[in-house]
């Protein structure tokens, strides 16, 4: 018993020290060993590595995007001397472990501030560039491309890179909103306007077209009609000439018949007429109960 507790002990000691000597890198993660304060070795590669226990350590620092966000807009002026709130936000890496720990002494913080004044600095100089309307809509994906690209030249000063840089929101002060919504709603206005006149100045044509179209369409139906009724009256005529050849006396009397039907077809009816007149040569001739002798038709 007395020969196992210090083997035990021993194993327990070489166990710790072993403990001590290794240690892993995640493939989220990069590592610096250091040596007394000084910089031994950098892994950026996933693994297992050893050191020295007690005159070397090691310290960690994410290879996952990091997320830069401004606290408050900007305030930016566009190639019109008009100012605009910006609000962006950056998504950064440390790509060089070595370079960023010598350049921050692995101060995240630092690191921020760093990339926060080049990114505003890049993005009034391109903002300055264009004017509202292109600074708002379309050239919004050109600005933080450039902006990009120059910013992730200088962070490679201090071993990181610039992801992306994105604009959250743009827009007007609140000092200058109100002028702005001001002559736009006057701008929009003077379209409205504009619109409605030249609807009017159709409408008023569409109008006059249809009327001139509906003028000719009855003038052409009508001379239709006149010719129609002209065809029938000849045709008419020509039956009656017909039908009197055949025989003028019953012709006659038909004729007479006919006038005394459309005269009298309403027992209130009144005609005040000299009895010898020819229209009742009929009744003079016949009398009131007596058939008039006709010739049959041949």
């Amino acid at each position: 018993m007395k020969v196992t507790m210090p083997i035990l002990a021993a194993v327990v000691a070489i166990l710790l020290v072993a403990s001590q000597s290794i240690y892993t890198v995640d493939q989220r993660k990069s590592a610096i060993k250091f040596q007394l304060g000084e910089i031994v070795e950098a892994h950026s590669t996933a693994g297992l590595y050893f050191k020295w226990p007690l005159i070397q350590n090691v310290k960690f620092f994410d290879r996952v995007n990091l997320t830069l966000d401004n606290p408050e807009p900007d305030r930016m002026t566009t190639s019109e001397k008009k100012p605009l709130l910006v609000d962006f936000f950056v998504l950064w890496r440390i790509v060089d472990v070595k370079q960023y720990y010598v350049s921050v002494q692995g101060d995240e913080e630092a690191a921020r501030r760093r990339l926060t004044q080049t990114v505003r600095a890049n993005l009034a100089q391109e903002f300055n560039k264009y004017n509202v309307h292109d600074a708002i809509s379309s050239a919004r994906d050109k600005i933080t491309a450039v902006t990009q690209q120059k910013a992730n030249a200088d962070a490679k000063a201090i071993g990181v890179e610039v992801v992306d840089v994105r604009l959250r929101r743009v827009e007007l002060p609140p000092d200058v909103t109100g002028p702005v919504y001001q002559r736009m709603e006057s701008e929009r206005r003077r379209v409205a306007n504009e619109l409605r006149s030249t609807g009017a100045a159709e409408s008023e044509q569409i109008r006059a077209d249809a009327d001139r179209q509906r003028q000719v369409i009855l003038a052409d139906a009508y001379h239709q009609a006149q010719k129609i009724k002209g065809d029938g009256d000849a045709k008419a005529s020509a039956i009656y000439a017909q039908a009197y050849g055949k025989n003028p006396e019953f012709y006659s009397f038909y004729r007479s018949l006919d006038a005394y039907k459309a005269t009298f077809r309403n027992k209130s009816d009144m005609l005040v007429l000299d009895p010898s007149s020819e229209f009742f040569q009929y009744f003079k001739q016949y009398g009131m109960r007596q058939t008039p002798p006709l010739k049959s038709a041949k």
